[in-house]
């Protein structure tokens, strides 16, 4: 098995989800994961913004925004909007993943909620009909002020692994509140809750980066993806307050901390340009946790290899 720094986009073709946990746990911290939105004009309209990731050096790109039910993103022209995922894996040569939200009707609110579409939300419904669409992993997390608690996403877990099986690929986390009360700032999650996201299924346990949300330091940080690597799970490291649209030096320490915690994975999220972050950022990150020689490969390489 490759190293996922090293596959082409036929290698991603053909890969299962088990298959692409290994390839990220091969390549030993130097996997970039970047959250991009569809649903509103791209950063620069002649491209998606998904495209704009992978060149700028993104291995893996995760949906926001994404309704299964109205599948739509901005920039990919399709009469059958049910191959829109498919058209968008071949424009980017890149697995493709998407959030889906385990919203949580008894949590306690800490603020007024958004209300979600059924398509955004992980029930048994959606998540069946995102591997209909041909999603490649899913990410069970919630935006801010929508009332995905820890509890919800452990339910929500069980779900995932049933409707995709064991060799789908589930990722799991909270990159700030969602609006619930209890789970901010450094309560937002704790040894016993990975465990629990482990043990209900999933395969990549979502952690906020240092830095990223008030008390999650390098310290912290670093023991709680050790709890996750004692289980056998991977660890993805988030940047999703918006600091995605910090300056490159911000970008930068975030990057190095997060390498000495331990990420498997590194996280950087849709804000700070229209949908996306700022694609320089995206490259920042990647070159101080791979170097430039892995970076350029990455954005240089065709999809068509």
């Amino acid at each position: 098995m490759k190293r996922l720094l090293d596959c082409t986009a036929s290698d991603f073709v053909k890969m299962s989800g088990k298959e692409l946990k290994q390839a990220i746990l091969a390549s030993e911290g130097r996997t970039m994961v970047a959250e991009v939105i569809g649903a509103v004009t791209p950063y620069y309209p002649a491209v998606t913004n998904a495209e704009m990731a992978a060149a700028f050096g993104a291995d893996l790109i995760l949906l926001n925004f994404f309704d299964v039910f109205n599948p739509h993103f901005e920039g990919v022209s399709t009469t059958v909007p049910d191959t829109i995922v498919k058209e968008l894996k071949k424009l980017v040569g890149r697995p493709i993943g998407l959030n889906l939200e385990p919203v949580d009707m008894d949590a306690v609110q800490m603020e007024t909620l958004h209300e979600l579409p059924e398509g955004r939300m992980a029930t048994e419904k959606s998540l069946r009909k995102a591997k209909e669409l041909g999603f490649d992993f899913v990410c069970l997390t919630g935006n801010p002020k929508t009332g995905v608690s820890n509890t919800a996403i452990t339910k929500a877990i069980q779900v995932a692994r049933k409707v995709f099986g064991e060799d789908g690929l589930i990722i799991a986390g909270k990159m700030h509140s969602a609006g619930v009360a209890g789970e901010a700032g450094g309560s937002l999650m704790s040894t016993d809750t990975l465990h629990s996201f482990i043990e209900a299924g999933a395969d990549i346990i979502l952690i906020p980066s240092p830095g990223t949300v008030p008390g999650f330091t390098v310290e912290k940080t670093a023991k709680l993806v050790d709890a996750v690597h004692e289980k056998g799970a991977l660890a993805i490291l988030t940047t999703g307050t918006s600091q995605e649209g910090a300056d490159e030096a911000t970008i930068k320490q975030i990057a190095l901390n997060s390498k000495m915690a331990g990420a498997d994975l590194f996280h950087i999220g849709d804000a700070g340009a229209s949908g996306m972050s700022i694609p320089e950022n995206i490259m920042a990150y990647s070159v101080v946790v791979r170097g430039k020689r892995h970076t350029y490969v990455r954005m240089a390489s065709s999809i068509s290899r």
